[in-house]
């Protein structure tokens, strides 16, 4: 049976938001500690336990048909693999940062300064962009402690509350890109592994398309639904169905989070009353 190959993170925040997607996605994975892989139990699919810096190279060659990773790595790599959709989680930037008491004014303050990284081709292309002449210095992880050693003038690294910044007196003085997980894939998958890569983005679809979105249902007085229905932004039209209470019906839609607020005190005026707000799980479009 053709399985479907897909590389994640071994360990991380970037694993747990990946395996909690496929759970969303209905997909049920026999885990086990410390296991370099694992089978879903109800989809053709195979889950690759990698280092994150090992995901772009395995995904050109083929060993991983596709895999969750970060567009900063993808950007860092330059490998031959195609990105198939954003996944809206993981969320970061790349910045530059410098001590705290350093009196920053623009990007030309790095000129013939060093600095601490490990994205040197992030950086090495953003500082060529801009003409700036520094000094790289490659390091592996824990790259805030550089200025404090000595080792580096300033730092570039993901950031994404900004708070370990914070704890090693830097501060964050230019943001060179932003990134989040995508899901990519090998340029070498079959045309069996395609139509199986074609099911689960369409799940993975169906759970991101309802992330942002409710279900709102509320009482209307029926001479006031055509009004309360116009203040509605919705896919089509809302659904009206008869209360017991003769005059009044109850009113049932689909809204994003952030207009139904909007909107809220209209509703209200409007003469809706005992309104609902409830998550949706999915959202088939």
């Amino acid at each position: 049976m053709t399985k479907l190959k897909i590389a994640v993170q071994k360990k991380g925040r970037l694993l747990d938001d990946s395996l909690s997607l496929l759970k969303q996605c209905g997909i049920s994975i026999n885990n086990g500690k410390d296991q370099l892989k694992a089978e879903a139990r109800n989809f053709p699919l195979e889950v690759l336990y990698l280092r994150n810096s090992d995901i772009p190279r395995y995904l050109e060659q083929g060993v991983a048909d596709i895999g969750v990773i970060g567009e900063n790595l993808l950007v860092e790599y330059d490998r031959n693999i195609e990105t198939v959709m954003p996944l809206g989680f993981s969320k970061c930037r790349i910045s530059l940062a410098l001590p705290k008491e350093v009196d920053y004014t623009d990007a030309s303050y790095f000129n013939g300064k060093k600095i601490a990284t490990s994205y040197p081709n992030t950086l090495q292309k953003y500082l060529d962009k801009k003409g700036i002449d520094a000094q790289i210095h490659e390091i592996a992880g824990s790259v805030e402690i550089a200025p404090n050693i000595g080792l580096a003038d300033g730092i570039c690294d993901i950031v994404s509350t900004g708070s370990t910044l914070f704890k090693n007196g830097l501060q964050e003085v230019e943001i060179i890109g932003k990134s989040q997980a995508v899901l990519a894939k090998s340029k070498l998958l079959s045309p069996e592994k395609q139509a199986i890569l074609d099911k689960l983005t369409f799940r993975i679809e169906s759970v991101l398309a309802a992330k942002n979105i409710k279900y709102v249902l509320m009482n209307v007085p029926n001479e006031n639904i055509a009004k309360v229905s116009s203040l509605l932004p919705v896919l089509r039209s809302p659904t009206v169905m008869p209360l017991a209470t003769e005059g009044w019906s109850s009113l049932h839609t689909v809204i994003k989070e952030k207009q139904f607020w909007e909107v809220i005190d209209q509703l209200k005026a409007a003469g809706a009353e005992g309104i609902l707000v409830v998550p949706v799980e999915k959202m088939i479009l």
